[in-house]
């Protein structure tokens, strides 16, 4: 059966996206959306026009690599990945070290460990994202939408969430030392338990609203007041 204006499709020779390999062949264009690349030596591939969302690019060295017109939306890149001279990486919707982020839709995706170093995530909208291990040092996270972000021991160390929401977010572990919150729109249900590097904060934090203080996250299982007193007896 085949729809009219396209080829039949042959699921016999059909591979899912995230199964899908480099290859040298001239087939057209390669749909590898959330496929695993990580570690890989492409050498000389033709990715033109490529969709590559999602793709694990961490570790890869696509170097040699065609990439004119190819959709990086969401792929994983780290400072071991090698792009081709000329392109770049941080501006083509990739996350990783350095990304372009400003604004971008990032609601409910797996960013688990990676490295977002010296990115720009201003405005950015990343509720429901699980940020867990992610390394946010120095990262400007202002007016982004934080609510109901996870960032369990995350390394936030210098981080500014100036005017961002955290609403239900959960940073227990989090290192938020020299995080600059004064200016956060609302902390409503956030878990701060064991955190580090607040101890300046605190009285700060908790001199905002009874609405946001008393909220109970029924994730974590505790109001923002207590995750918050917990911090003056880790002192």
């Amino acid at each position: 059966m085949s729809l009219p204006g396209s080829g039949s499709l042959n699921l016999r020779d059909w591979t899912a996206p995230e199964e899908c390999l480099p290859r040298t062949s001239p087939a057209g264009p390669i749909d590898a959306r959330g496929a695993d690349w990580s570690g890989k030596d492409l050498g000389i591939v033709d990715l033109q026009a490529s969709k590559l969302c999602r793709c694990d690019l961490r570790g890869t060295d696509l170097s040699r690599c065609n990439l004119t017109d190819a959709d990086l939306r969401l792929a994983r890149y780290d400072n071991k990945t090698a792009a081709p001279e000329g392109f770049d990486l941080r501006s083509s919707g990739a996350i990783g070290p350095g990304a372009k982020l400003n604004g971008v839709f990032l609601n409910n995706s797996d960013l688990r460990g990676m490295d977002l170093r010296g990115s720009v995530l201003l405005g950015a909208y990343l509720s429901g994202a699980d940020m867990s291990g992610a390394l946010l040092d120095g990262v400007s996270l202002a007016g982004a939408d934080l609510r109901c972000v996870t960032l369990r021991g995350a390394l936030c160390r210098g981080a500014r969430f100036g005017a961002c929401e955290l609403d239900m977010a959960d940073l227990r572990g989090a290192n938020m030392e020299g995080a600059a919150l004064d200016a956060v729109e609302s902390i409503k249900g956030a878990d701060f338990s064991f955190c580090l590097g607040l101890e300046a904060q605190i009285d700060a934090l908790l001199s905002r609203s009874v609405r946001e203080l008393d909220c109970w996250n029924p994730i974590t299982r505790s109001t923002t007041r207590a995750s918050l007193e917990s911090l003056r007896q880790q002192a």
